[in-house]
């Protein structure tokens, strides 16, 4: 039964509904121990479409980067996604006064990537390294080539959020009886709560890829260094920052957001807010570069 169809016929019914009547699985197929989970094919899909549209994009005038250099990027920006955010998790949600091992105490359970566990912050400063390394070693103007990577990264975001709600986690916070589309979700207690995973989908994927994608291909967006990396920052970050109004705090973390008065999510978002911003505000105060722009060789 979809989605939409349990929505209508809760609110008849005025009753919530359950997570588990979705018939959802984490996984794709098992065979003994082994599981093909859907929050790994998420990251797959994500990265192999992102590949896909970058190598359009190069065949467009004015790149600056040639196809060795995306396949260059497609390999060492998995390896930052994935170790940037195994990392960033293990720094900033476990350890100290969050109730979870810290990792970095078990070295070994940082590979243990099924355990879940990962952080947005720390997979963007693990792609960002990464298109830094590749620039550097290619000769590369490292902004231009940031602007290229920026408009593929939320089609990753839009099906990892996508998984988040598959696996029943992240949920969001408890929802008013107004929300005819909250749901109990296994291990959040017996009270409906937001979806906070698709909205994050809507607000981190969809929106952005449609945002992202008219400014490259229908605007001269590309032409200003910049922008685009400024748009997107921005954008994923006030994304980020609106929906954890509606998601559950880590619970190892909820104590730090009632101290402060924002989550952990929303703390760090601010920084990236102005950093988008600043970028966002740089490219246009500066002339767009000519049509004539050579493509990397």
């Amino acid at each position: 039964m979809s989605l939409l169809s349990l929505s209508l016929a809760a609110a008849a019914a005025d009753a919530p509904i359950y997570w588990v009547d979705l018939g959802l699985k984490t996984y794709l197929f098992k065979i003994g121990s082994f599981e093909l989970r859907w929050y790994s094919l998420a990251y797959l899909a994500g990265i192999l479409l992102g590949y896909w549209h970058l190598s359009r994009m190069i065949k467009a005038p004015g790149a600056p980067l040639a196809q060795r250099h995306a396949d260059d990027l497609f390999f060492y920006c998995t390896l930052g996604i994935i170790l940037g955010g195994r990392l960033g998790y293990a720094t900033f949600y476990t350890g100290g006064d969050t109730g979870i091992p810290s990792l970095w105490a078990n070295p070994g359970e940082l590979l243990q990537l099924w355990n879940g566990g990962m952080s947005f912050h720390g997979g963007l400063a693990g792609t960002v390294l990464a298109i830094a390394w590749v620039s550097w070693r290619g000769g590369l103007p490292f902004l231009r080539v940031a602007d290229y990577i920026a408009v593929c990264v939320p089609f990753g975001m839009f099906f990892g959020r996508l998984a988040n709600f598959v696996n029943g986690e992240l949920w969001g916070r408890v929802a008013g009886p107004d929300v005819a589309w909250a749901m109990v979700f296994p291990g959040a207690g017996p009270l409906a709560r937001h979806p906070s995973q698709l909205y994050e989908a809507v607000l981190e994927g969809l929106v952005l890829i449609v945002i992202m994608l008219w400014l490259f291909w229908k605007t001269r967006a590309r032409w200003r260094p910049g922008l685009l990396v400024g748009v997107f920052t921005a954008g994923i970050a006030l994304g980020r920052f609106v929906v954890e109004f509606y998601r559950e705090p880590d619970a190892q973390l909820q104590d730090f957001a009632q101290q402060v008065g924002l989550s952990m999510g929303q703390v760090l978002t601010l920084p990236l807010i102005a950093l988008g911003l600043v970028f966002w505000v740089r490219a246009l105060m500066r002339p767009a570069l000519g049509s004539g722009t050579p493509s990397a060789q």
